[in-house]
């Protein structure tokens, strides 16, 4: 199976702007420094999630980005569509060609399985995410550390 880094960062992102959402738009600025993503990979995923109707942008001084829909109603599967990935366990992308042309021996396992990744993540929701006491604890974290380095970069 391969999620590539597009994908985990898409959802990471996502999480973030929902966790976020009680303070307005959040800029991208603010989300790249709490993740760590770059600002320029930032604006390619948000430009496929506006695209695909996850996020709305908002223009002007304390501008950014809002969820497009509540945080209950958007699964992981959604946004990992939004920016063309895919979860894929087959070796040959699901063509069914792996040997030579033909179906290998074992295509069907992993037809499965991809099957039931897709399944579990189609029934994960931000929402969800947002309420495991580990993702709360991480934002926390997070929070604390862009508070510090404001606080010391400013004295």
């Amino acid at each position: 199976m391969r999620l590539t880094t597009k994908g985990r960062y898409a959802v990471t992102a996502m999480l973030d702007l929902a966790l976020n959402a009680q303070h307005g738009p959040t800029s991208l600025s603010d989300i790249s420094q709490r993740q760590e993503i770059s600002l320029s990979y930032l604006e390619q995923l948000f430009a496929l999630l506006r695209r695909y109707g996850l996020v709305n942008s908002v223009r002007g001084p304390g501008g950014g980005y809002l969820l497009a829909h509540a945080p209950d109603s958007i699964s992981v599967s959604q946004v990992i569509d939004a920016v063309n990935e895919t979860v894929d366990a087959t070796r040959c992308q699901g063509l069914s060609d792996c040997q030579q042309g033909d179906t290998c021996l074992t295509h069907h396992l992993w037809c499965d399985l991809s099957a039931q990744i897709r399944h579990f993540l189609n029934d994960v929701t931000l929402a969800q995410l947002m309420q495991r006491p580990d993702v709360m604890q991480i934002a926390e974290r997070q929070q604390q550390r862009v508070a510090a380095g404001i606080l010391a970069s400013s004295t």
